[in-house]
């Protein structure tokens, strides 16, 4: 998942990065294929650098050293107003066949089943970056038809331009990625797509544990390793395993 993620950031991009499994795949992008791309962290830091020492989080004080601008979250989230982010990478809790996002609740909104943290910078990064991914488990009760409460609009219902209509200003998602394969959206939006599975997994697997009649590619395939030198950068910067363990 790393690698793949990794692989979705481009030479020159200013990446909003988000928490987790992201903060590793921006070092890892930026140590091998894409040496000029910028990260910008919600707390309101950018780096034009991986840090230095491991992070567990966007704010731990080796993110803090050696930024390239400290400010305010304010200020970070306006460079994604203007327009200047070219991708970001949102987690959640539910995601739909047409890319939409839940970090809210699940259930009844009157009596829910599980309550979330909400938006953060979420429905932000969904709106205005120029592209975005989602990175989540593979299982039913997160990949599922219909979100309880869309908190990061995607493609809203699927029809042509829903985004624009509804005044998105983003380009919306590209990838769901997960911990069975890559799912991919047709460019313009849409319902996602199943367009490779990873290493020893299967496709049968992958619709079994999918919450809709998930759409397979013609040209499906198996996720590409991750290679020698992304490798070797996932290992530089979680030394201990703490993102990347089994």
């Amino acid at each position: 998942m790393v690698a793949v993620a990794s692989r979705e950031i481009r030479d020159g991009d200013l990446v909003f990065v988000g928490m987790r499994l992201p903060i590793l795949a921006y070092a890892v992008a930026r140590n091998s294929h894409a040496p000029e791309a910028h990260g910008l962290f919600e707390v309101g830091l950018m780096r034009d650098q991986p840090a230095s020492a491991f992070l567990g989080t966007m704010g731990d004080p080796p993110n803090v050293a050696g930024a390239l601008w400290a400010t305010r979250m304010s200020n970070a989230m306006a460079l994604m107003a203007q327009g200047q982010v070219d991708l970001g990478f949102i987690g959640g809790a539910e995601v739909d066949r047409f890319g939409n996002l839940n970090t809210s609740y699940v259930g009844d909104p009157n009596r829910p089943q599980v309550k979330l943290p909400g938006s953060g910078g979420g429905a932000d990064i969904a709106i205005l970056s120029r592209r975005w991914v989602t990175l989540m488990s593979h299982e039913p009760r997160r990949l599922v038809e219909r979100v309880s409460f869309v908190t990061s609009p995607g493609y809203g219902d699927g029809s042509s331009g829903w985004r624009k209509r509804n005044g998105l200003l983003g380009g919306g998602p590209v990838a769901i990625i997960t911990t069975l394969g890559v799912l991919r959206f047709p460019e313009g939006g849409g319902e996602a797509h199943l367009a490779s599975v990873h290493p020893g997994r299967t496709v049968d697997e992958v619709l079994a544990n999918t919450g809709w009649r998930l759409q397979v590619s013609d040209a499906v395939s198996e996720t590409s390793a991750p290679t020698e030198s992304e490798l070797a950068a996932i290992r530089l910067f979680d030394p201990e395993g703490f993102w990347t363990r089994s």
